[in-house]
């Protein structure tokens, strides 16, 4: 999937991936991770979403990485913030109180630029690509995070019927790209009202990936 996909759909205000709330998943599921106070999360593929202040509401540090310089100006303006903008690496870096956006290539956001990480919050990543760059994404995540814990939020639904963004990501899928480093608590699993994009039934499902124990 080519990059200029993306920015033509933030161009045109094509963003129907965009929640206008806070993910409910998100509330009810975020405390499963345990992550600390002030412990600093990281969302790929982020765009503007207003998961990001409610992160921040409860005093955790974000972090971001998005495509899209338009969104990530967006996000800023209805966060209330200024950003202090600086180069680091192949990224844009917009950067606010307890808050860094990286603009650019998420496959050229290396662990040392991003910087240590407490947890990962994948609503609209893994489900943005296709199959072949799920995986490439999935084992380059793995390795910036140095595998800090997860909540992933996929869906499910018959792909023949509705050409994704947002593919469908089965557990087996899920379990492929991750078991051998996580172990997979499946949290829940909801009906999608009125199905995929009104086109088909399909429903929502929520992980925690955790460490593995010793041995």
């Amino acid at each position: 999937m080519e990059t200029s996909f993306w920015h033509n759909r933030w161009q045109t205000n094509q963003t129907g991936w965009h929640e206008r709330a806070v993910n409910p998943l998100l509330i009810a599921h975020f405390p499963s991770l345990n992550v600390p106070p002030s412990g600093r999360v990281f969302v790929p593929l982020c765009g503007k979403s207003l998961d990001l202040g409610w992160l921040l509401s409860r005093s955790y540090a974000v972090a971001g990485a998005e495509l899209s310089e338009l969104a990530v100006t967006q996000l800023f303006a209805e966060l209330g913030m200024v950003p202090c903008i600086s180069e680091v690496g192949k990224h844009r870096l917009f950067r606010g109180e307890k808050i860094d956006i990286f603009v650019g290539d998420l496959f050229d956001l290396s662990r040392e630029i991003l910087g240590p990480i407490d947890a990962v919050y994948d609503r609209a990543a893994l489900v943005a690509l296709p199959e072949a760059m799920r995986i490439r994404y999935t084992a380059h995540l793995k390795a910036i995070t140095a595998l800090a814990p997860q909540l992933v939020i996929g869906y499910e639904y018959d792909q023949t019927v509705v050409a994704g963004p947002p593919f469908s990501v089965t557990p087996d899928e899920l379990h492929r790209h991750y078991s051998d480093d996580y172990t997979l608590t499946l949290l829940t699993r909801v009906e999608v009202p009125g199905g995929l994009k009104g086109k088909c039934p399909a429903t929502e499902h929520i992980w925690q990936l955790g460490s593995l124990l010793p041995g």
